[in-house]
């Protein structure tokens, strides 16, 4: 058998990389070869070329060394055999200890910034936000705390969550934007390792957030980070307030026994169920919720007053020109709308709504009440509701529940779902508590298919809330949105074909999906994520406004209402906004601003107005309606 011949050059080739395989010595050799390889020739030439170059071949040769020794720092010393290698010896013992120490200290800031982009390095600051997981809700979270922070100098937002630091930083950059005076510090690692969490120095920290993320175990992975945080702050004189948020109820009490004392845990499922019944029951009620909950706008705050202790509460309610006054703050607990005859006690506080903390001042505006324009009569009476829900998840219950606790009697809700037997038993147990005010009805049907929705009288009902749908046992994920999207897409079209509009509630979980969403702009549009996130910036920055959501946002007691103008001052009128307010106080009532629907819903707020100054004319029109806080 004839073999084939190797090419020389392929030979020499693998014989070379043969040789690198060798180590360090190896490559080293050939580096050595290679330089005496280019310098040496270079060095001769240098020396034949000289006009003062040495007669003899000796010197010459003694030349080029010399060239070659300082070329290659070789030290070149000529003489005596010995003398030319201990001077080549020392060159080469100083060349390793120049090139190991050259090494030695790239190799140590190598580390150094890699430890630094990924976020290990300890963060030294006082009063700043520790945001602990990432979710959707991180970017609401974290542009509140920066429009919080706007008029505060040296305010800093740290940020743990297992993900890459820069990741971290470009994410938040792209959707919050500027920072203004706000510096924002991402840290890598797991949020349940105690040992990590000292990165944050939650022990100065001002308030600690824990978020939940958009796993199946965000709720265990919530209460595992607050026992994290206990024993990472194990032996601290101080502990930071601690804000929290998880779905399910069953893991709230593990959640608030692990936050401490003063600790506070949000259970996000049921502030969402409820803000979706109360924009079911009164359109454009989310817009409200959206003016209060944001830093953009207007806030609530707590306030004492020396001068109205021992004065009636209803006198508060046009004490302040620039505030709305809704209830008092007494013993920690809030009284939300109370009597306007209660007397207003030496330790109470006042709960207002203001641009800022320092637009609370006290001026008096009862002057400004016109009496002649404010209405005498009863007020609209309520009615019957006929609510359609289309889609079932796992908040579907809830809202039911909530349906169910505000129902009026007469009151029907229709359920459309293709969830099977689960959502049957879940309704079932619902109906089962129902009572005698609400008639709850199940329908076997696909929402995204066109037959179902054609089926139904969409028209006869006074609210359509669109859910999405939890994944399904056994499959991948898909996100929830995509089903709800195209619901609305199908009521569009017959809102199209009717020339009707549609009162539709839509839950969405991913804010991008807003600008999809075939529905107007002023249209109640629930965002669980973005809401839950407001909550948690607002009662980060005063934790006692955690009992005022709770009430503001229960099925009993006063919440945020939307009531008919005319109700308040006469139609057509034109007067101030404080006879709004002595029209409400009248009733038994505070209130709080307007909507307006005189073709100003294409403005920002989409017609919502909350805490305009007292003093403000307008005319108001029967579509009008007033924001008030007060009872169902």
């Amino acid at each position: 058998m004839t073999q084939r011949r190797t090419p020389f050059g392929d030979r020499a080739r693998y014989w070379f990389d043969s040789t690198l395989t060798r180590g360090a010595a190896a490559l080293v050799g050939w580096m050595a070869l290679l330089c005496l390889a280019v310098v040496v020739p270079a060095s001769a030439v240098l020396v034949w070329t000289d006009p003062d170059v040495p007669a003899s071949l000796a010197d010459r040769l003694a030349e080029v060394w010399r060239l070659t020794g300082e070329t290659l720092r070789l030290g070149g010393a000529t003489g005596t055999p010995l003398r030319a290698m201990m001077s080549v010896l020392l060159a080469l013992v100083t060349l390793l200890y120049v090139s190991t120490l050259v090494g030695l200290i790239t190799t140590a800031l190598t580390e150094r910034l890699t430890a630094l982009r990924r976020g290990r390095s300890t963060v030294l600051e006082q009063g700043h936000a520790v945001v602990l997981g990432w979710s959707e809700q991180v970017f609401t979270v974290v542009s509140e705390l920066v429009a919080a922070n706007a008029n505060q100098r040296g305010a800093a937002v740290v940020v743990l969550a297992d993900r890459d630091k820069t990741v971290m930083e470009e994410a938040l950059s792209t959707k919050v934007g500027s920072f203004g005076r706000t510096r924002l510090i991402c840290r890598s690692g797991p949020t349940t390792d105690p040992a990590v969490l000292p990165l944050t120095s939650p022990a100065t920290a001002g308030v600690v957030l824990v978020l939940p993320h958009d796993e199946p175990d965000a709720d265990a992975e919530v209460v595992k980070t607050l026992l994290a945080l206990k024993a990472a702050l194990a032996g601290e004189e101080g502990r930071p307030p601690v804000v929290a948020a998880v779905r399910d109820d069953r893991y709230r009490l593990a959640a608030c026994l692990a936050a401490g004392p003063g600790g506070v845990v949000l259970e996000s499922d049921t502030v969402t169920a409820r803000l979706i019944v109360q924009a079911a029951r009164r359109p454009g009620i989310s817009l409200v919720h959206q003016e209060l909950l944001d830093f953009a706008g207007d806030e609530f705050y707590l306030t004492s007053e020396p001068s109205l202790i021992g004065r009636p509460f209803g006198d508060a309610l046009l004490s302040y020109s620039a505030s709305s006054v809704v209830g008092l703050m007494r013993g920690g607990s809030p009284l939300l709308n109370p009597p306007p005859d209660t007397p207003i006690a030496a330790d109470d506080l006042l709960v207002v709504i203001s641009r800022d903390d320092d637009t609370v001042w006290l001026d008096g505006c009862a002057e400004l009440v016109e009496e002649a324009a404010m209405a005498s009569g009863p007020s609209t009476p309520a009615r019957a509701e006929r609510i359609l829900l289309l889609g079932w998840n796992r908040r579907a219950p809830l809202i039911v529940d909530q349906l169910r606790r505000r129902a009026r009697p007469g009151s029907v809700v229709d359920v459309v779902a293709d969830r099977g037997e689960a959502t049957v038993r879940q309704v079932s147990e619902v109906d089962a508590h129902s009572g005698t005010g609400l008639s709850l009805t199940l329908h076997h049907g696909d929402v995204t298919r066109p037959d179902t929705l054609r089926r139904l009288d969409v028209h006869s009902y006074d609210s359509v809330i669109v859910l999405g749908r939890d994944p399904l046992p056994g499959q991948p994920p898909d996100d929830p949105d995509n089903r709800t999207l195209v619901t609305l897409l199908l009521l569009r079209q017959l809102e199209e074909a009717t020339g009707r509009e549609l009162p539709v509630v839509t839950e969405l979980i991913d804010d991008r999906n807003r600008a999809l969403a075939p529905i107007g702009p002023g249209a109640d549009v629930i965002i669980s994520g973005k809401l839950i996130g407001l909550l948690l910036a607002q009662i980060s920055q005063s934790r006692h406004l955690a009992a005022v959501f709770e009430e503001l946002f229960s099925a009993e007691g006063s919440g945020v209402r939307l009531r008919p103008a005319p109700d308040y001052v006469l139609p057509e009128s034109e007067t101030t906004f404080a006879t709004v307010v002595a029209a409400a106080r009248q009733r038994g009532e505070c209130a709080i601003g307007y909507r307006s629907h005189d073709g100003s819903s294409t403005s920002p707020g989409y017609g919502v107005r909350i805490n305009p100054p007292k003093g403000e004319r307008r005319r108001w029109t029967v579509e009008d309606e007033v924001v008030v806080v007060g009872m169902d």
